[in-house]
């Protein structure tokens, strides 16, 4: 039975991702986003397919920077980020960890090492320094506390699915194996779920970007410019045209005070610890 549920689930994620990878070429948005979406549909199969249709695809021409403007969207191109980032490292270090049959405690401190580690140096800072004005110091520093906030969410949300799950399935400790993969997939849609909170509140306060809109040269709708940026934290209801910087985004930690921003990084950790708790008591972590 569960052969067959995880063949059934690994042939929707094929389906799923080979129709993003080629749908998504078309859709106007910036390349990051293109790579986030690609790999949420590699981890979350049918789902990540759902969420890029439902949350990204332009409806028809032109419509692209009004479609992604609402909140939630919003929300959606924030949490995909997180996860997509920061699970390539989560993944890479549940398999060294498998490699070389390391403790539990010691996995996921690697998994969470390596999946900070590549989220906010790649995939927030990298990806993102030119909301940062270019420069990838300023960006990583900008971006340390939304991503640190994010990260927290997810792992609480992973850890206690990905435990529970590996100890009921002894075969799934083998990446060579169908339900590593299998598992890890379902552990990372759980931190997707955890993870969507805390970066409603990050958008809310401009810590991270949306969605973002990108017009090749030439491509502009409405007689605007050839080329058209948005983050949709600010962008107007015009298209085709380069929306001016006058709210800082992505990461920008001085439009909430220091006092708050401890709080929620003290929460976050507690969330985090929560997980864990779980994890130990009924996983035996």
């Amino acid at each position: 039975m569960f052969d067959g549920v995880m063949l059934l689930w690994f042939l929707l994620t094929a389906l799923s991702l080979s129709f993003v990878v080629v749908d998504i070429r078309a859709t106007p948005a910036s390349p990051v986003l293109k790579w986030g979406f690609s790999l949420l549909t590699a981890y979350t199969g049918p789902l990540g397919a759902f969420l890029y249709v439902l949350g990204c695809r332009e409806p028809l021409p032109g419509l692209h920077e009004r479609y992604v403007a609402t909140r939630w969207r919003q929300v959606l191109g924030s949490t995909m980020h997180c996860v997509a980032g920061d699970g390539v490292g989560i993944l890479a270090g549940a398999v060294i960890a498998s490699i070389f049959h390391l403790p539990k405690v010691i996995d996921i401190v690697l998994e969470y090492a390596l999946g900070f580690g590549f989220g906010w140096s790649i995939f927030q800072a990298l990806f993102m320094r030119e909301q940062a004005g270019g420069s990838y110091k300023r960006a990583l520093s900008s971006t340390f506390f939304p991503e640190l906030l994010s990260m927290n969410f997810l792992m609480a949300g992973m850890v206690p699915v990905m435990t529970l799950a590996m100890k009921s399935t002894p075969e799934s400790h083998d990446p060579l194996g169908p339900a590593f993969w299998f598992i890890m997939s379902m552990a990372l849609l759980v931190g997707f779920i955890t993870a969507y909170p805390i970066n409603g509140w990050l958008v809310s306060r401009h810590m991270k970007h949306g969605m973002i809109t990108v017009r090749p040269p030439n491509g502009s709708v409405n007689g605007g410019a050839s080329k058209s940026m948005h983050d949709n934290h600010t962008a107007s209801e015009r298209t085709g045209s380069v929306e001016p910087k006058s709210k800082p985004v992505n990461g920008d930690v001085k439009l909430v005070s220091n006092s708050v921003l401890s709080r929620m990084t003290i929460l976050s950790f507690l969330v985090f610890a929560l997980g864990l708790s779980i994890a130990i008591i009924f996983g035996g972590l």
